[in-house]
């Protein structure tokens, strides 16, 4: 009926034939495995009708069992409903297949079997997806594909195994039941969803580290968990070190497959333990006078497990060592204790030393121990006598002075003894200054001169030495020591004002005007600052102030406004040293008008309006008087020879017998550089006053006439060839007129551009090498001047014809 209607509705049905003895190893278990309503989904009702996808019926899972030996083997047949007049083919696609894993299944194609090729093992694929096709020969789909599942069905096939061949675990010893130690894993490949994966743990074998130690079952294992677990109380180290257990995991909740695997647990230490001194009595014995040296070893016993901090061991000593002459370590490796001495011993003080002994372990004593007591020993340490060396009382010797000592005061006395009472002898081995003298039989130490401390050998006011003793016996063993001696600091120096010039302005409304002053002090402090400024005299502090700035500075301010000039203060300033020193300073003020920066106008403002003792304005005047009156006087005396030898009665000075120009008998001598501008004109003083200065030098003489004007360098600052100017061409008749005479003279030869230029080379001629003139000081005489004879003026030249005539007295 239900095929008869689905083929009058053009669908095709694809029927799954299952060979139910085949699903399974064992004919009835295939059978009871399906399940119809998953076989048979068309006979299910819904709602009063047929149950269907679409037009494709939902195949059942197929189940097949891994591990299978009947190879090849039927699982399903699929054929279609659908009536082919043709032949139909049957195809199969899918992992398992024609994808990896490959040929596992494979599909007969006229049949529609599909089989197994070989057997299958759940623990690689645990189900296949596949796809079945009916086909015609051509190639061509009769009906849609349908899909096909396989599910492997799992079997025991695997054993459980343990995570580790060998477990490792701890314990502390004495350890109560149930506490945990360790826990153990294991693991199944089978189906965990199965019996096949549930495991079992459980301990079958115990044995103890060492053997037989302990009989009894001392751990438990959850056979669930795999946790380990102390089920008695006994666990002692020192008499067991550990067990070693065997284990063993099952499948099937422990009715399955088995593995075995070891676990080896620790039964770690606790300080439950004393150290114990062995032996408990020592003799030993040290020589006095040297330290750090080993005198002996004490050994303590520990049963705790050696190399932890419960076996190692710590001594102190209790007893006997007030002066902590001894000390005592622990030796790492033996676990022993060394006995040494860190202080020098005395035989002349205590020949022997009782020293007791504790020791204890390096971890605290654990709460499970018993009480017993803490273990001590007692060692006898006899010292030994030998020839000592001297020794200080104190080293360093310390000793704190004033700096000013006086030379032979007492320094130190009784530094040293020698514990032999051996005779002493002492020196001073260093003593860079020389400060210090001691006395070689009773080391009495004395100052050789007052200290300084400003020496380069005293550091931070303290100065260094070196004192030695020895003994007088024949080891002649000696002692250094160092004598630190520390330079109080007195007032010895006065302080010193500073500036002591300056100026100040002259109002003294100016908030700025004042002068700074602070002193300067070679005592260190507390001897020098702070300063205190005071003026002592009361005439001065009418018109002047100080103020105090600071603990080094002052300023000095007039109280009224003062005239220009120069002032001389006297300012008394005072340290702060015990007892304080004061010094007088005279500050010699400028007091100067003052511009709006506060600065003097004038450098030379307190030259002016001085009030104290001879200003040196007055000085210049009166130098300058006195220059004044030294040159007119040589004024007078000049001008009066000049009119009792040489002028004539109603003639000027300058007077000849031809109205020539004047300049065409004076001589124009060339200089080298602009000199004084008189220069160009004739030196009538020098006629007029002739003096003797000795044969002339060539230089003297004038050029000779008629020099190419090519040959002279020419002036740049005038063009070329312009005329010369007009020079004067008369002498005054009146003598005082002769300066206006020669200036016109001089103005007009600046000016001729055809004069060589100042600051040039001037070109002479030669001259020869000597000359007939003779030295003027012929000129001169002590005679008057009517007894001199001016005739041989003629015989000179032409041009000295002229100065002839204005000496002939005819």
């Amino acid at each position: 009926m239900l095929a008869q209607e689905m083929a009058s509705r053009g669908l095709a049905v694809l029927c799954v034939l299952v060979g139910l003895g085949q699903v399974g190893s064992s004919g009835q278990a295939g059978r009871e495995d399906l399940n119809p309503a998953v076989l048979y989904p068309w006979r299910q009702r819904s709602s009063g009708g047929l149950s269907r996808v679409k037009r494709d019926w939902i195949i059942p899972p197929i189940r097949v069992l891994e591990n299978s030996k009947q190879v090849p083997e039927n699982l399903v047949q699929i054929k279609s409903d659908k009536i082919f007049t043709g032949e139909v083919i049957y195809k199969l696609e899918g992992p398992g297949v024609d994808q990896d894993p490959k040929n596992l299944f494979e599909i007969d194609d006229k049949t529609g079997w599909i089989r197994t090729m070989i057997p299958l093992d759940r623990e690689k694929y645990r189900s296949f997806t596949l796809k079945a096709f009916a086909l015609s020969p051509s190639g061509e789909r009769l009906e849609n594909p349908s899909t096909i599942e396989i599910v492997v069905l799992d079997q025991n096939d695997n054993r459980p195994n343990f995570s580790q061949k060998e477990f490792a675990g701890s314990v502390s010893e004495f350890s109560i039941p149930g506490t945990s130690v360790m826990s153990v894993t294991a693991t199944d490949a089978d189906d965990p969803t199965t019996d096949n994966a549930i495991l079992s743990y459980s301990i079958i074998g115990q044995e103890s580290i060492p053997p037989l130690r302990i009989n009894k079952t001392m751990f438990g294992i959850n056979n669930e968990t795999g946790a380990i677990y102390t089920r008695d109380v006994g666990l002692d180290r020192e008499v067991v070190q550990g067990f070693r257990l065997k284990l063993q995991v099952a499948d099937m909740s422990g009715m399955g497959l088995t593995s075995l695997a070891n676990a080896v647990i620790h039964v770690t230490d606790i300080n439950n333990n004393r150290p114990r001194f062995s032996p408990d009595q020592y003799t030993m014995s040290a020589v006095e006078n040297k330290v750090d040296f080993v005198i002996g070893w004490v050994n303590a016993t520990d049963n705790d497990e050696p190399g932890t901090g419960n076996w190692e061991t710590k001594y102190t000593i209790a007893k006997g060592n007030p002066s902590r002459n001894f000390a005592i370590r622990t030796d790492p490796v033996t676990n022993e204790g060394i006995l040494s001495v860190v202080k020098a011993l005395d035989y002349e003080f205590q020949e022997v030393h009782t020293l007791t002994l504790t020791v204890e372990n390096v971890n605290p004593l654990s709460n499970k121990a018993p009480m017993n007591p803490v273990s001590s020993a007692t060692v006898v340490v006899t010292v030994l006598n030998e020839n000592e060396a001297p020794r200080f009382n104190k080293d360093p010797i310390e000793i704190v002075v004033p700096e000013s000592v006086v030379p032979g005061t007492v320094l130190a006395s009784n530094i040293a003894y020698d514990p032999d009472n051996a005779k002493l002898k002492y020196d001073i081995l260093r003593d860079p200054e020389g400060w210090l003298i001691i006395n070689h039989e009773t080391g009495e130490i004395t100052a050789r001169k007052p200290f300084n401390v400003r020496s380069p050998h005293v550091k931070n006011n303290i100065y260094n030495a070196v004192i030695r003793v020895r003994d007088t016996d024949a080891s002649g063993i000696s002692t250094t020591a160092s004598l630190v001696i520390t330079l109080r600091e007195t007032n010895d120096f006065e302080p010193r004002l500073f500036p002591l010039m300056g100026t100040v302005c002259s109002e003294s409304g100016r908030k700025t005007s004042g002068l700074f002053l602070t002193a300067v002090d070679e005592d260190l402090p507390p001897h020098a600052e702070p300063f205190t400024f005071h003026l002592p005299d009361i005439n001065v502090s009418a018109n002047w102030t100080i103020i105090q700035v600071n603990e080094t500075h002052a300023v000095l301010r007039p109280l009224v406004e003062l005239e220009t000039g120069e002032y001389a203060v006297t300012v008394l300033v005072t340290d702060s040293g015990t007892p304080s020193l004061s010094a007088y300073g005279q500050v010699n003020v400028t007091v100067c008008p003052c511009g709006k920066d506060g600065e003097c106008k004038t450098e030379a403002a307190a030259i002016f309006g001085t009030r104290v003792g001879v200003s040196f304005i007055a000085l210049l005047v009166i130098m300058a008087s006195i220059a004044l009156l030294l040159l007119l006087l040589l004024l007078a005396v000049a001008v009066g020879n000049c009119r009792r030898h040489h002028i004539k009665k109603g003639e000027g000075l300058l007077v000849g017998d031809s109205d020539e120009d004047i300049r065409d008998n004076v001589l124009n001598y060339d200089e080298q550089g602009g000199g004084e501008e008189d220069e160009n004109a004739f030196n009538i003083d020098l006629l007029r006053n002739p003096v003797d200065v000795g044969p002339l030098p060539i230089s003297f003489y004038p050029p000779v006439s008629g020099i190419p004007r090519g040959k002279q360098p020419l002036r740049k600052d005038y063009p070329d060839n312009l005329p010369s100017p007009s020079y004067p061409r008369k002498p005054p008749a009146d003598p005082t007129d002769i300066e206006d005479f020669i200036n016109d003279g001089l103005e007009a030869a600046d000016h001729d551009p055809n004069i060589p230029p100042y600051d040039t080379a001037l070109i002479y001629d030669y001259e020869g090498d000597g000359s007939l003139a003779g030295s003027l000081s012929s000129i001169a005489s002590a005679s008057s001047d009517g007894d001199q004879d001016y005739d041989y003026l003629n015989d000179w030249g032409p041009r000295f014809k002229k100065l002839a005539n204005m000496y002939d007295p005819r």
